[in-house]
């Protein structure tokens, strides 16, 4: 491990309680440890998983680990003593999944205790629940209840909401391509500020942006072939196999002129995205990166595809939107995780009964590439975004590989943002100041670079078989579609 004089960004003067402890958990303790004073004493780890080293992970580490499960039921009692112990102002780091974030946000809030989350994360059953509609079960849903609760209860102790690689740093990448692009194309424009939201999304509309896609291509290997029976993964696998069983969503862009037969708009809320009644992880796109070109993605759905769109929404005087972009999640994961998807969505959607996420260990090399690609503007597209390798994440970080990596930074640098903006109230990472985020978490990124292509969804067809798109434009989402 590369010995260096890591920045100290502040002091946690109250307890850190970290809810799940999984390839997330485990790779974000040892970034904590060298970026904030704190009482190691009141630094907690709660996770209910029982096989692995994460007590002995915790003892090295010297924090305290609990094995148990945050519930509906527990949550109050278990953590109000945790997050109050010894006075000062807690840190409520929330990585687990079946934790049901709302709740835990306000309270949180009501105890005046800082919180970061990756996702809108339910509580056990959700994503499952076969009682639900397609509609219930989205993330735009989960999303709503979070903006709701910020309207309701504006101002107030800080909570990040959907702070990882992606939701997270991605829109921050936005951000920064956006600027790139803008200054590219010769345009004088003066930068918007953090809390102009309006002025990001004219900006984007001048700039002739039609959409996003949040482009990423896994090539990390594994030193041992996959054997049948297992759903291996680089990051969690119940996070994978949840979001990928729900639908397929997209932020909505006002410039698309068809939409699916089986998708769906929403009648309630900001009505920045609509959503496809089959799964994310079963649907398939066309994108682009720099490492393979032209590649299939699967439409898995996030929060960024509808914050994002939502964020650069410009509006008329009444409230009509005048411009919004498309946005969604074109993911190609590592080729062991396309091979257990391929296992699963063929034994008929049932899930494999063994979970693996391969550490830095068990991978031989490959990076993880993820960035924005913004198309439709007089550049054609750009993409923008990090290609870390797992061989440059042993150097700089333990317990994690590339994706995990990506994924920590982000959490570190939402933490940082939080502690020196203690009263923000709740905010998404599209409401964050871009450049000090970028700032903290570039270190841990690898080569972070831009990269125009000319390439457009219309390339690179066989040609032998009818299809049908729209040649007239070639960013219509009827073209990214695999049909």
């Amino acid at each position: 491990m590369a010995k260096k004089n890591w920045p100290v960004y502040g002091e946690i003067t109250g307890p850190i309680v970290m809810i799940g402890f999984g390839s997330i958990g485990r790779g974000t303790l040892p970034l904590i440890e060298r970026h904030f004073k704190y009482d190691k004493s009141r630094f907690v780890i709660i996770d209910p998983h029982p096989e692995g080293d994460n007590a002995a992970i915790a003892e090295r580490h010297g924090v305290r680990f609990i094995r148990q499960a945050i519930t509906i039921d527990n949550y109050r009692q278990t953590l109000e003593p945790l997050l109050t112990e010894g006075g000062g102002q807690g840190f409520c780091v929330n990585l687990s999944v079946d934790t049901g974030s709302l709740d835990l946000i306000k309270f949180c809030r009501e105890i005046g205790v800082l919180y970061i989350d990756t996702v809108v994360e339910p509580w056990l059953g959700f994503y499952f629940d076969s009682t639900k509609g397609n509609e219930e079960r989205t993330n735009y849903a989960l999303r709503e209840t979070v903006r709701a609760e910020k309207r309701e209860n504006p101002g107030g102790t800080t909570a990040v909401s959907c702070c990882g690689a992606n939701p997270g740093m991605v829109s921050w990448f936005v951000k920064q391509g956006l600027v790139n692009l803008a200054g590219d194309l010769g345009m004088k424009f003066e930068e918007p500020g953090q809390d102009d939201q309006p002025g990001w999304a004219e900006l984007m509309k001048k700039v002739g942006v039609k959409g996003v896609h949040i482009a990423e291509r896994d090539t990390q290997r594994a030193k041992a072939p996959k054997p049948m029976g297992v759903f291996w993964n680089t990051w969690s696998v119940e996070g994978f196999i949840s979001e990928g069983l729900q639908p397929a969503e997209l932020g909505w862009g006002t410039h698309e002129k068809w939409m699916p037969e089986n998708a769906k708009q929403h009648k309630k809320g900001c009505k920045a995205a609509i959503y496809i009644e089959q799964p994310g992880a079963n649907t398939r796109v066309r994108t682009w990166c720099p490492t393979p070109g032209p590649q299939y993605g699967f439409l898995v759905t996030h929060n960024e595809s509808i914050s994002i769109a939502d964020y650069f929404t410009a509006r008329d005087k009444q409230g009509e939107p005048t411009f919004r972009p498309t946005c969604h999640y074109a993911y190609h994961p590592a080729n062991d995780a396309v091979l257990s998807l391929h296992e699963m969505f063929g034994a008929a959607g049932k899930m494999q009964e063994k979970h693996h996420v391969l550490d830095e260990n068990e991978l031989v090399d490959g990076i993880d590439e993820l960035g924005v690609l913004l198309y439709g503007h007089d550049k054609n597209a750009y993409w923008f975004g990090s290609q870390l390798s797992v061989e440059e994440t042993r150097e700089i970080a333990p317990y994690q590989n590339a994706t995990g990596l990506q994924v920590t930074s982000a959490v570190l640098a939402g933490m940082v943002w939080a502690l020196e903006n203690p009263t923000a109230g709740i905010v998404e990472a599209d409401e964050m100041d871009y450049r000090r985020c970028l700032e903290v978490q570039l270190p841990y990124l690898g080569p972070v670079k831009g990269y125009y292509t000319d390439w457009t969804p219309l390339n690179d067809r066989p040609g032998l078989f009818p299809e049908d798109i729209d040649e007239s434009d070639p960013w219509q989402f009827r073209n990214v579609l695999v049909r």
